[in-house]
């Protein structure tokens, strides 16, 4: 039997559909699950290219269907000789490759169940995960730094290295990918499972604490792919670039679901240098991207050519167009009919000068639990600021407190091992408690305003929500992220992250006294905007990048607020009686 949950999440689906779980149930088409699309698409489209996987050194390989499904079906063949047992998990600890996706396929036919890991984690969360899923087999694919991550992988823990990651040292030893898929005959059979069945264990990435495990089964790829149909009208003929990470569960949706339900072209970066040429080579059709990505673009669009004489050249009939064409095309998102953004607000300001440039960045809202897919704006109706209407997949509502609560069909069944958790999170008819503040307007568009445990009281005794007011003051262009504190001071306070790069280049008093009467100028117009108990008191500029690597941020770019605080805090009440608006700090 397959694992079976401790918490069972289905009692909702009769309130949910108006019918009873069984009649529920019945009116999901097996043979839209993911397994059954892949069957599919093995036969109906075997020659066409499925990959498009970057080798290294200019050297760009291409994978069809049924290559693809050839080394599958054999990687599969090998883990079911293994005899885990059904439902045993299996690990994936990858960065973006065909590879990947290929993993996961040969999981799920094997019987198994995925647990993907964020390539990026350190040894000690590494080691939680597999414990607590208590995995039986790791799958190594391509990492930045596997020196770092290889403590966390349990002593006499067998491994498979897939392509991609032979050349890091300390792999020796394991069994290779190609080795396998050279000497193991394909699975004959194509195994199918149940759309309850459980597919995969996703761990958040929290920014707090250990990562729960939440449990989905093969019906939530299937659920959110038809939702984003009726959204975005995807199709068979749509090209993706995957490289937000696999682990994460809106790369899970938005790419690896809509291309085993429509068999599209999937291309992969290779990484943060290649990632221009990756997207000219794409040539997108439907691009998802976080907030702190679509200003790193903005900003490189900035450093070419200054914003007002951009501005300037872009209001102009006939010249305007072609600027605008120029610049799409070099970013490779000529082609791109659908933009989308999420993870985190994105400054109005950005979401309209995107819009000028001739991108209507689509904002969508969901969670792990949720499957990635709560709401999402629709083209042509999205109101800047709002992520959408629910989706086909998902109801919404608020609770008394203003609490986002959801529950749908793709909605996890658990978290893996924790019923207490699970209980805290899930109603017992099957609403999910976000942690979410929100709001709803005349047109049923979701407005996120904040998390209800972000908020934080002043030593006045007012209540500030940060994220409102870190949307507002994010909107200067020159800084790349930041965070609002203030927990027991008489007025909030930012800190604020520059572009890598950026504080070498500020070293110069004349570039620095610039930077700093824009970045004052900045904080009057935010603070015009805001009531007085939120006003900032000041910004700080630091010069440390926040990023996964040093621990401040989660794999998905999310600000870790405790890490972050704790970090500087020994310095709050310097830079408060510094009693300037605006504070570079040293270190």
């Amino acid at each position: 039997m397959r694992y079976k949950p401790s918490y069972i999440g289905y009692g909702w689906l009769s309130f949910f559909t108006n019918n009873t779980k069984d009649e529920a149930m019945a009116a999901l088409d097996p043979q839209h699950l993911p397994l059954q699309r892949a069957y599919h698409w093995e036969k109906a489209r075997a020659n066409e290219i499925l990959f498009t996987q970057p080798m290294g050194g200019g050297v760009v390989r291409d994978l069809t269907w049924a290559q693809a499904m050839d080394e599958t079906r054999r990687m599969a063949a090998y883990l079911k000789a293994q005899n885990y047992g059904d439902g045993a998990c299996i690990a994936i600890m990858s960065k973006n490759t065909a590879w990947w996706i290929m993993a996961d396929l040969a999981i799920w036919m094997a019987g198994y169940v995925s647990v993907p890991i964020y390539p990026n984690l350190v040894a000690e969360t590494v080691r939680q995960i597999m414990a607590h899923s208590e995995t039986k087999l790791c799958i190594v694919g391509k990492l930045d730094d596997w020196k770092s991550m290889q403590p966390g992988i349990p002593e006499g823990m067998p491994c498979i290295t897939t392509p991609l990651c032979d050349a890091q040292p300390g792999l020796q030893g394991y069994t290779a990918w190609d080795d396998i898929i050279k000497s193991t005959q394909p699975m004959k059979e194509s195994p199918t499972f149940a759309g309850n069945g459980v597919a995969t264990i996703i761990y958040t990435s929290g920014t707090t604490g250990m990562p729960k495990g939440a449990v989905h089964g093969f019906e939530s790829f299937t659920h959110t792919a038809k939702a984003l149909v009726d959204n975005i009208q995807t199709s068979t003929a749509d090209r993706m670039l995957s490289y937000l990470p696999l682990a994460h569960v809106a790369e899970r949706c938005l790419v690896e679901g809509q291309c085993l339900h429509h068999g599209m072209h999937i291309f992969f970066a290779e990484s943060l240098d290649t990632f221009l040429q990756d997207l000219q080579r794409a040539r997108p059709t439907i691009f998802f991207s976080v907030p702190r990505l679509w200003v790193k673009f903005q900003q490189g669009i900035f450093k070419k050519m200054p914003p007002k004489k951009l501005d300037r050249l872009m209001s102009i009939p006939i010249l305007g167009g072609i600027v605008k064409k120029k610049i799409l095309k070099q970013l490779g998102m000529d082609s791109m009919r659908v933009a989308g953004t999420g993870a985190a607000p994105l400054p109005p300001e950005v979401m309209v000068w995107y819009r000028k440039l001739g991108l209507e960045l689509l904002e969508g809202y969901g969670m792990t639990e949720q499957f990635a897919f709560a709401t999402a704006s629709v083209p042509g109706k999205s109101r800047i600021g709002y992520v959408g209407n629910p989706t086909s997949c998902c109801e919404v509502r608020l609770s008394d407190a203003g609490e986002v609560q959801t529950r749908g069909p793709a909605h996890m069944q658990c978290y893996y091992k924790e019923p207490e958790k699970t209980a805290e999170t899930m109603t017992e008819d099957g609403w999910l408690k976000t942690g979410d503040l929100g709001s709803i307007d005349e047109q049923g568009r979701l407005k996120i305003v904040g998390r209800a445990k972000e908020q934080f009281k002043t030593s006045k005794g007012k209540y500030v929500s940060p994220a409102p007011i870190e949307t507002k003051l994010s909107a200067f262009t020159k800084i790349e992220a930041c965070l609002v504190s203030g927990v027991a001071f008489p007025q909030p306070f930012a800190l604020a992250m520059l572009p890598a790069g950026q504080w070498d280049e500020l070293k110069n008093a004349d570039a620095r006294k610039e930077f700093t009467t824009e970045l004052e100028d900045h904080l009057k117009v935010v603070n015009d905007t805001l009531d007085p108990h939120e006003r900032l008191d000041f910004v700080v500029v630091v010069p440390e990048q926040w990023t996964v690597e040093s621990g401040f941020v989660t794999p998905t770019l999310k600000i870790k607020r405790n890490v972050v605080e704790k970090h500087y805090g020994d310095y709050f009440e310097t830079w408060a009686k510094a009693r300037s608006k605006v504070v570079w700090h040293q270190g």
